[in-house]
């Protein structure tokens, strides 16, 4: 399978973390934070560099991820200012694509409403009626836009957004009726929040022709005590799902990037460090 890293996890010194994929035999680069700036808010010389050192490195790029609609809320509206802010932004992200011969380009949803659909009762005292329903008019124009601009969205699963599952994920995508522009970015660790099984539960709702990129990590959620901590990969919860996802992509004919996530540090706050105790089993199980 393709193997990446999702650079800025290393360090926003972008040459200095293209060495360091060197170093590991990684190949894909996913760009979120190169220097000082988000995807998207590069200037045209700063994109130049990127060029320059991505090519010297043949290191070809995944994904763009910048934060797109993350932020905002059930009362946003299509077109209102934040709205045309994110948009705007995607417009840019896109062209750095184009640019940059990114096949994709990350977005995100709004923040999460926790109970959007009950019954025998729920509906009428628990449920946030009507949240899911913002949802995809918001998504549209993105999708539009992509469609337009011969460019592929993908959705991530994210912690405290509208689309924190592989289930929602996969809904929104039919909803939109977008599964040609929009596909999910899965982060199996982030699921873990909302207590998403990540195998075979998470995996079953995507491989159909849903998946479109993917980030490992690894965590362990306490969400009545509303703590999360990243753990060294192998030591959290999704340890023992590690190997049958490798499986089931291979088995299945994956033929997308596989981006480590290098989020975790040591207690000391260093993330290269962190990423140089978790690409070894990460390497193991998905290589």
């Amino acid at each position: 399978m393709k193997l990446g890293v999702i650079c800025d996890g290393i360090s926003r010194d972008l040459a200095h973390t293209l060495t360091v994929m060197d170093e590991f035999g990684l190949d894909y680069a996913e760009l979120q934070y190169v220097w000082d700036n988000e995807v998207g808010s590069h200037s045209k010389e700063e994109i130049a560099k990127i060029k320059d050192l991505l090519e010297r490195h043949n290191k070809p790029v995944s994904c763009l991820s910048r934060h797109i609609f993350a932020g905002m809320t059930t009362a946003n509206r299509p077109g209102d200012d934040l709205h045309r802010k994110h948009m705007e932004a995607l417009k840019r992200v896109i062209d750095m694509a184009h640019e940059l011969g990114s096949p994709l380009v990350r977005i995100m949803t709004s923040k999460k409403e926790q109970i959007l659909w009950g019954r025998n009762g729920a509906e009428q005292w628990n449920v946030a009626k009507g949240a899911w329903d913002t949802l995809p008019p918001l998504i549209a124009p993105a999708v539009e836009l992509a469609k337009a601009e011969g460019m592929t969205l993908v959705v991530e699963t994210g912690n405290g957004t509208m689309v924190n599952s592989n289930y929602t994920a996969r809904k929104l995508i039919d909803d939109l009726d977008a599964k040609d522009a929009l596909k999910v970015l899965w982060d199996p660790a982030n699921n873990c929040w909302c207590h998403e099984l990540a195998y075979p539960d998470g995996y079953e709702e995507v491989r159909d022709g849903y998946l479109g990129h993917v980030h490992i990590k690894d965590v362990q959620v306490d969400t009545p005590r509303a703590t999360l901590e990243v753990r060294k990969m192998g030591e959290g919860q999704l340890a023992p799902l590690f190997q049958p996802i490798a499986d089931a992509l291979r088995g299945d004919g994956y033929d997308g990037v596989i981006s480590f996530e290098g989020v975790y540090h040591p207690g000391n706050g260093d993330f290269e460090a962190g990423f140089r105790q978790c690409i070894g089993l990460f390497k193991e199980h998905f290589g």
